[in-house]
C-alpha cells in the first residue's frame, strides 16, 4: 500500500518519462510520504503494439468497411505485422541490436505508405550507421501501423498525443463532457485496465494525475472517471503544465465529477497539502491548500488559505524514477531533424538547472506565470549532486536540462563541477543566444559533455527582435551559434513566423538569413513555428499594443490560446509549407543555389538582405579586451619538458620545449626557459582540477612580478596554441 499514486497519463514520449511524476516522488521522499508511479502513456504502448492485441485490432476491422489503399495494403500485410511487432519492439527497447541487419537487408518488415520517403531520405541519413538506419525503418514500421489505427480504429491516436483537440483552447468543457459519456475506445480499455491492475496493488488513498499537454487531458479525464466510479474513496487530483496554463480561470462544476482537486504551478506544497487534508486530516481545523480548486458548497472555489512559502529548489530533492519501467522505452528515429533526434532517441533524465527564466522579458511568452516569472537557480554542486544520484539509479548518463533558458553562469560552473569530479554525463538544454556564449565557455561546455543546445532565434529580422524584446540580434546570434559549432556542439534553433506586424517582407527577410546561417555551417538543426497568442504573455494581456484584436470567448474551462486579428491582414499560414520545406533542405546541406520565389507558389517580393550579410557577421574579429575578473582555466594536464640551449651570433641562451598530450594530438610550443618554467607552474594553479580560482588581473600580475609586459607573452603565438587546446578565460 501507498498513500499517493501518481500518474502520468497517455501520451508524451515513447522514448523517457516526462518527468513530473519523478521530480514529485522525489520531493515527497523528502518528507517520508509513500507514493507509486507510473507513466500509463508508454504501458499502453507496450500493450497495444504486442501481438496479441495486433491480432484482436485486425480482426475488429470489417470486412465491407471502406478503407482507404494504403490500408488495404496494410490489412493483407496483417500476418507479417503480426509476427514482427514484437521483435520490433523489443528491437526498439534496446534488447535485441542484432536484429538491425535483418531489418536493413529488406524484406522482412512489412512496408506501406510511409516508406514511399525512403528514396527522399538517402540524402538525409547519407552513411547512417546500421543500428540508427535500422531504428528509422521500424521507426516508419510504427507509423505505417498508427495510420492504420487512426483509421479503422481510433481516430485520435497519436503517439505523443491523444485526442489533443479536445483539449485546445477548450474555453468550454461542453465538447469534452458529451466526448466522456461516450462507450470507451480500444485505447481506453488498455489505459483502464492496466491502471485497475495498478489501483489494486497500490491501494493509493490519493491519485495525482500529470496533466503536461492538452494530448493528454482527455485519458486524463477518462482515468479519472473510471476511478470516481469503481473507486468512490480514493481522492483524485489534477496538477501539471496543462493546468498551471490553461486552467486559471475554471469555472464550470462538472470538472469536479471527475477530480476533487485542481493544483496550480509548483507542485510541492499543494501536493503535501493535500495528503495531509486527504490522509492525515485534523478535523479540529480547516484544511489547508495552496493553489487549489475544489468544490465548496456546490461552487467552484480556488483555496490559497496557507501562510506557508514554496519550498526551495535546493529543497525539493532529487528526481526519483523507481517504479518507472525504464527498459521499456522505445527509441525512435525520425527524420525530421537533428534536434528531434535526440527528443525522441535515447533515455534521458530530466533536471532543472533553474526554477524560471533568468530574462523574463520575452513578449510572445507566459512571463506572468510564476514557472516562468519566478527565477531561482540550483547551486552547480547540488545540480551535478543530483545527476550522480541519478546515474546511480537509472544506470543512465543522459541527461536534458528542461530550463526555460539555462543560465550561462550557471552551465559555466555545473561544467567545471562535472569535469573536476572526472565523471561521465551528456547533456544538452536550451539557451538563449547571449554574447555570454563565447568561445571560450563553448569549450567548457563541451569537455563536460554538452552535446547540444537550442535558442529561439524567432524571427530572424532586428526590428522584430527588438518588439519580442528578446534581447538578441541577428548578428549576435550568427556569433554565438558559431562558437557552439566551432566546439563540437550542436545548434538548433526555434524560428517564427507570422509574429504581430511581420511584412511578407520580413518574413522573406528571416528565410535569406535562415539560409545564409544554414549556408555558413553555424545552424544544424531548426522548426518553423507560427506565432500563437497566449493568454498570460504580454501580447495576450496587451494585444492593443501589438497591433492585434483578440476574439474574446466566454471563459469556463481552458484558457491560453486566443485566435486573434493582425492588423496588417496577411494571412501567415500559406508561407508555412514554404518555409518548412526550404528547412529542411537546407537542414540536410543541399538547394542553398535555389531562389526564395521556388520554395512558395506564390508571388513573394525579393530579399533586401544582402548575399554576404551572415559571413560579415562571423568575419567581424572578436574584442581582445579580456575583463580583468575574468576566471582563467586550464583543462589539459602537465606537459612534458625538454630545455635546450638556443645559439645565435655568439650568444646563447636556455629555452624549454614543452610537450602536450591533448586527446586527439600531440603538440608542443617553445619559450625561454625562465618563462617556460614559470608556464609549467601556473598550469597547475589554473588546472580545472584545482580548488585555486585564478583571474586574469592575478596572472597579469603574478607575471609581471618576474618578467615584464604580460600582453605581449599573452598574446603571442606559443600562448595562442595553448588557446587552442583549453587555455581559456570567462
Amino acid at each position: 500500500m501507498k498513500d499517493i499514486l501518481l500518474i502520468t497519463p497517455p501520451f508524451t514520449q515513447l522514448n523517457t518519462p516526462y518527468p513530473a511524476t519523478a521530480y514529485i516522488k522525489g520531493f515527497l521522499n523528502t518528507k517520508n510520504i509513500s507514493a507509486f508511479q507510473m507513466d500509463l502513456g508508454i504501458e499502453v504502448i507496450i500493450d497495444v503494439f504486442s501481438k496479441k492485441e495486433l491480432i484482436s485490432m485486425f480482426q475488429s476491422v470489417a470486412s465491407d468497411a471502406a478503407i482507404s489503399e494504403n490500408t488495404q495494403r496494410i490489412i493483407a500485410l496483417k500476418n507479417e505485422y503480426i509476427k514482427t511487432v514484437d521483435s520490433i519492439i523489443a528491437f526498439l527497447q534496446g534488447k535485441n541490436p542484432s536484429l538491425a541487419r535483418q531489418i536493413c537487408s529488406g524484406n522482412f518488415i512489412p512496408e506501406a505508405s510511409r516508406f514511399a520517403q525512403l528514396d527522399d531520405m538517402d540524402y538525409a541519413f547519407g552513411t547512417m550507421g546500421m543500428q540508427d538506419k535500422a531504428k528509422h525503418l521500424a521507426t516508419l514500421y510504427l507509423e505505417d501501423l498508427s495510420d492504420f489505427i487512426v483509421e479503422c480504429i481510433d481516430e485520435n491516436f497519436g503517439f505523443s498525443r491523444y485526442a489533443e483537440r479536445l483539449g485546445r483552447s477548450a474555453n468550454s468543457f461542453d465538447e469534452m463532457y458529451a466526448y466522456l459519456q461516450n462507450d470507451l475506445t480500444f485505447f481506453d480499455k488498455s489505459t483502464l485496465r492496466i491502471l485497475e491492475e495498478r489501483i489494486q496493488s497500490v491501494q493509493p488513498k490519493l491519485v495525482l494525475i500529470s496533466v503536461p499537454f492538452p494530448g493528454n487531458l482527455y485519458s486524463a479525464f477518462r482515468c479519472a472517471q473510471f476511478i470516481k466510479a469503481n473507486y468512490p474513496t480514493i481522492n483524485v487530483s489534477m496538477g501539471g503544465g496543462f493546468p498551471n496554463t490553461e486552467l486559471r480561470e475554471l469555472k464550470d462544476k462538472r470538472v469536479f465529477e471527475f477530480f476533487d482537486f485542481i493544483t496550480l504551478d509548483d507542485g510541492e506544497l499543494p501536493v503535501e497539502l493535500l495528503h495531509s487534508a486527504v490522509c492525515n486530516p485534523d478535523l479540529t481545523v480547516e484544511p489547508q491548500f495552496k493553489r487549489t480548486f475544489l468544490l465548496e458548497n456546490h461552487e467552484v472555489v480556488y483555496k490559497n488559505n496557507t501562510l506557508r512559502h514554496d519550498y526551495k529548489q535546493s529543497e525539493v530533492g532529487t528526481p526519483d524514477y523507481s517504479d518507472l519501467l525504464l527498459d521499456k522505452y522505445i527509441s525512435v528515429i525520425e527524420i525530421a531533424n537533428p534536434m528531434h533526434s535526440l527528443w525522441s532517441d535515447g533515455r534521458w533524465n530530466k533536471l532543472t538547472m533553474a526554477h524560471g527564466c533568468y530574462w523574463g522579458k520575452c513578449t510572445f511568452c507566459d512571463i506572468s506565470l510564476d514557472y516562468i516569472k519566478i527565477y531561482e537557480p540550483i547551486a552547480a554542486k547540488i545540480l551535478v549532486d543530483r545527476m550522480e544520484e541519478l546515474v546511480a539509479q537509472t544506470g543512465e548518463n543522459g541527461f536534458h536540462f528542461v530550463d526555460e533558458a539555462a543560465p550561462p553562469a550557471l552551465m559555466r560552473e555545473v561544467a567545471l563541477e562535472i569535469i573536476k569530479r572526472n565523471i561521465v554525463v551528456t547533456w544538452w538544454t536550451n539557451i538563449r543566444f547571449e554574447k555570454s556564449f563565447t568561445a571560450d565557455l563553448c569549450i567548457l561546455l563541451k569537455a563536460s559533455g554538452c552535446i547540444a543546445v537550442s535558442g529561439g532565434l524567432e524571427v530572424a529580422s532586428d526590428r522584430l527582435l527588438a518588439l519580442i524584446k528578446k534581447g538578441v540580434t541577428v548578428e549576435q546570434v550568427a556569433q554565438v551559434t558559431r562558437n557552439f559549432t566551432e566546439s563540437g556542439i550542436m545548434v538548433h534553433s526555434y524560428l517564427m513566423y507570422g509574429f504581430p506586424t511581420q511584412t511578407i517582407q520580413e518574413t522573406v527577410d528571416s528565410l535569406e538569413l535562415v539560409r545564409q546561417l544554414f549556408e555558413s555551417g553555424v545552424l544544424q538543426s531548426g522548426f518553423w513555428h507560427q506565432f500563437a497568442m497566449t493568454a498570460h504573455s504580454p501580447i495576450g494581456l496587451l494585444p492593443e499594443e501589438f497591433g492585434v484584436t483578440p476574439e474574446k470567448n466566454a471563459i469556463t474551462f481552458a484558457n491560453n490560446d486566443i485566435n486573434f486579428k493582425d492588423k496588417t491582414g496577411i494571412n501567415h499560414e500559406k508561407f508555412s509549407f514554404g518555409l518548412k520545406k526550404s528547412l529542411f533542405n537546407y537542414m540536410h546541406g543541399i538547394c542553398f543555389d535555389y531562389d526564395l520565389q521556388d520554395w512558395f507558389d506564390f508571388k513573394i517580393p525579393k530579399t533586401k538582405v544582402s548575399a554576404d550579410f551572415i559571413q560579415n557577421c562571423l568575419k567581424k574579429e572578436p574584442q581582445f579586451t579580456t575583463k580583468p575578473n575574468a576566471r582563467v582555466i586550464w583543462l589539459d594536464g602537465t606537459p612534458q619538458t625538454e630545455t635546450f640551449t638556443k645559439s645565435k651570433k655568439g650568444n646563447s641562451w636556455e629555452m624549454i620545449k614543452l610537450t602536450f598530450h591533448h586527446k586527439t594530438q600531440t603538440f608542443d610550443i617553445t619559450l625561454n626557459a625562465e618563462e617556460g618554467k614559470w608556464l609549467v607552474s601556473i598550469l597547475d594553479r589554473i588546472s580545472v582540477f584545482s580548488d585555486e580560482k585564478t583571474t586574469f588581473t592575478q596572472l597579469k600580475a603574478d607575471f609581471e612580478t618576474n618578467f615584464e609586459d604580460f600582453e605581449l607573452f599573452w598574446y603571442s603565438k606559443p600562448i595562442q596554441t595553448l588557446r587552442q587546446f583549453g587555455l581559456l578565460v570567462f
